[in-house]
């Protein structure tokens, strides 16, 4: 009675002073233990119970394993398992269900399926046993299965048994599913029980169905803190700074008190939407709540501040920190990386390892991944003996991470050693060095690994096919695109969106138009604005805007909203063209008719239009008033153009300006050159060469390089 009406010491007082206790009473106090998560105290009570030569119950038993899952004490638990098999008592549905759930812990799914075969008269607690163990070990389907288990055999389904089949459909992202489940909640009148409704929100915040969410939310009578962290963790679904904002000062009106898992969520959110003004205002909440100690919460600080960009308050966040551990350390080496901010990577990946810390694999795939953008080959060589010294050397991520640091530095024989080292190669390994052979220009070496990836018996994936199809189009290897898109027709990957836009955009670099045109047709399921985006690219370099605008207009009649990429495409099919207002209309649109704010891809597109077509004064006018800093690509263009029309004055302003973003740059002095002698102006034209010569800049040649068929 004391202990569960919350008063757990006055129950162990009444125990210490009994005369005589028997197995009853000491179970009693293992379980109280449980249920107060009193975890280290119960096991020490039933170690005690032990000694004093009682032979522990299939209800000691069953608690003492639940112990042994929550603080996971896998090879305890184990002794304890077959403890309770010597006994017979392992087949009981209460012990069962507590060795099942232990080795969902331990994440040992096959030996839970093995406890749930073996326990008799399998209730309904086992049956949620089973859904929750596959649903924390992330096998959602299995889950659902075990779902219309239950269904077929007309058991009453609770409360526990739909949060477990909602985990599964969040997992596997399965929406209509989730509905369905939805309806049978309804009709089992489990609506008022707050975990349930907590799972429906976090299902459809999952499946991307905020609405929904908000409906449920709005709907429960009493919101708990997993209620209001749920709906802010789906929030930044909507980047919407001033509602989040809302939305967490009408939860300070509920006054409910936040958790640390509620700055945790809060936090993360504002690096997100890149919100640090909200993010010191819930800084200063969190001091006064004293949540700042929480590692998760510092964590979670560090994270905002990097994605931020203000690293430094991150870094100061981490210098307070008095007991730092692991997750910590990644935290601040992670936003480093975000940040690209190499050197100060290498230094903290340095001082981690002389303060004694084990590193993990993320630590090594960030600090890998700033080494490879550094090109800084003696670390990397250096992390490298790091990490057979620590004993990952066979871990696939971190591998997969060094390969890729190879290739890089330009070590591709290092790389293919250490590759054909594995074991047992998996997809990874092999889509990371295919990716990253193809991403450093290496394409025949790519497609020759491609090959031995077929001939070894492996399936590619997705992102295989992408890199592959990309090293052709990148080379214009115009009968490996025609001999790999059948494959991947067979593999049905022919709706994927990215693999279908890369063979659009191989056929079209190879010359094949009406290939990219077949491709698009084919992927007809796949009604992504990727995929209509590659088409347009497609015809825009072929010179065909007719066609280029045909396809925009059938993208709006699919309702798909033109991206920036979208503009960019149909923006160079009008220069090329010379239909300068229709461009600028287009252009125009981008905000006016379809809200996209244009990139600077955008303004580098309608500068090049402008400036082929001889409106120098327009395409200058552009470049002085858009809201980014004008970089060199833009400043060729109007130079370009210069050349071509002829005006001086604009093209020694547009080459004055890309030689003070680029001193050294050879296009500029040899354009400005054109201007001048195409002009007439030879002096003018000797003048810039001579400045070539004193400044010491040659001109790069050119060439050529075509694909050699046999006949």
């Amino acid at each position: 009675m004391y202990t569960k009406c919350g008063f757990i010491g006055y129950g162990i007082k009444v125990f210490d002073e009994m005369p005589e206790t028997n197995l009853v009473s000491w179970t009693l106090i293992i379980s109280s233990a449980v249920q107060s998560g009193e975890f280290k105290w119960g096991l020490n009570v039933y170690l005690e119970m032990t000694r004093n030569g009682l032979i522990p119950n299939e209800f000691a038993i069953g608690s003492v394993m639940k112990v042994c899952a929550c603080m996971r004490v896998s090879e305890l638990g184990l002794s304890i398992l077959g403890f309770a098999i010597k006994i017979g008592v392992e087949k009981d549905p209460f012990v069962g269900c507590s060795i099942l759930n232990f080795y969902t812990k331990v994440g040992d799914i096959e030996g839970a399926e093995r406890m749930f075969d073996c326990i008799n008269s399998v209730d309904i607690s086992c049956w949620n046993a089973m859904m929750g163990a596959y649903a924390q070990c992330g096998f959602g389907f299995e889950a659902l299965k075990v779902l219309s288990s239950m269904r077929s055999e007309g058991l009453h389904m609770d409360k526990y048994t739909f949060v477990n089949a909602l985990q599964g459909c969040s997992i596997v992202d399965d929406l209509n599913t989730g509905k369905q489940i939805h309806g049978l909640i309804t009709l089992s009148e489990v609506e008022c029980s707050i975990s349930v409704m907590n799972a429906l929100i976090d299902m459809y915040i999952k499946n991307g169905e905020m609405d929904s969410a908000l409906k449920i939310f709005k709907r429960i009578v009493k919101k708990d803190i997993v209620s209001w962290n749920s709906l802010f963790g789906g929030f930044s679904e909507y980047d919407n700074p001033r509602e989040f904002a809302k939305l967490f000062h009408e939860f300070m009106l509920s006054g409910i008190r936040p958790s640390h898992v509620t700055f945790c969520v809060l936090f993360r959110q504002c690096g997100e939407v890149h919100d640090v003004n909200f993010g010191l205002q819930l800084y200063c909440l969190a001091l006064h709540f004293g949540f700042l100690h929480e590692t998760n919460v510092t964590s979670s600080l560090i994270y905002m501040f990097c994605r931020c960009g203000v690293v430094e308050m991150a870094r100061l966040v981490f210098d307070n920190v008095l007991c730092k551990n692991i997750t910590i350390w990644n935290e601040l080496i992670a936003g480093y990386n975000f940040n690209s901010c190499d050197m100060e990577v290498l230094q903290t990946f340095c001082n981690l390892w002389q303060s004694g810390f084990e590193a993990n694999e993320f630590t090594f795939f960030c600090t890998l991944e700033a080494c490879c953008r550094s090109e800084n080959q003696q670390m990397g060589r250096q992390i490298h003996g790091v990490v057979v010294k620590s004993g990952f050397s066979h871990s696939g991520y971190v591998c997969s991470s060094l390969i890729k640091s190879y290739v890089k530095f330009g070590l591709l024989h290092h790389s293919f050693e250490f590759f054909n080292g594995f074991e047992r190669l998996d997809r990874a390994s092999w889509g990371t060095m295919i990716s990253t052979l193809v991403n450093q220009g290496y394409n025949y070496d790519a497609l020759r690994l491609f090959h031995l990836l077929i001939e070894s018996g492996e399936q590619p994936d997705q992102y295989i096919l992408g890199s592959i199809l990309n090293s052709c189009a990148d080379t214009g290897i115009y009968h490996q695109t025609r001999s790999i898109h059948p494959f991947i027709i067979k593999l049905g990957f022919d709706a994927d969106v990215f693999v279908a836009s890369a063979v659009i955009d191989a056929y079209a670099k190879c010359g094949d138009i009406k290939g990219a045109k077949m491709a698009f047709d084919q992927s007809f399921k796949s009604t992504d604005v990727i995929v209509y985006n590659s088409l347009i690219t497609a015809y825009a370099h072929h010179g065909l805007v007719t066609e280029a605008m045909e396809i925009f207009d059938k993208m709006n009649l699919a309702n798909l909203k033109p991206s920036q990429a979208t503009f960019v495409s149909v923006l160079s099919a009008c220069s090329h063209k010379g239909l300068v207002k229709q461009g600028c209309l287009l252009f125009k649109s981008m905000t006016l008719q379809y809200g996209v704010e244009p990139s600077p891809d955008n303004y580098g597109c309608l500068v090049d239009m402008l400036s082929r077509n001889g409106y120098l004064e327009d395409a200058k006018h552009v470049i002085e008033v858009m809201p980014f800093a004008a970089w060199p690509a833009i400043y060729r263009s109007l130079l370009s153009g210069c050349r071509i029309h002829g005006n001086r004055e604009i093209g020694e302003w547009a080459a004055k300006n890309l030689l003070q973003l680029l001193p050294e740059n050879d296009s500029a002095y040899v354009m400005l050159s054109k201007v001048y002698s195409e002009g007439g102006n030879w002096e003018g034209a000797a003048k810039v060469r001579s400045g070539m010569t004193e400044n010491q800049i040659l001109k790069g040649p050119g060439y050529s390089w075509i694909e050699t068929l046999n006949p």
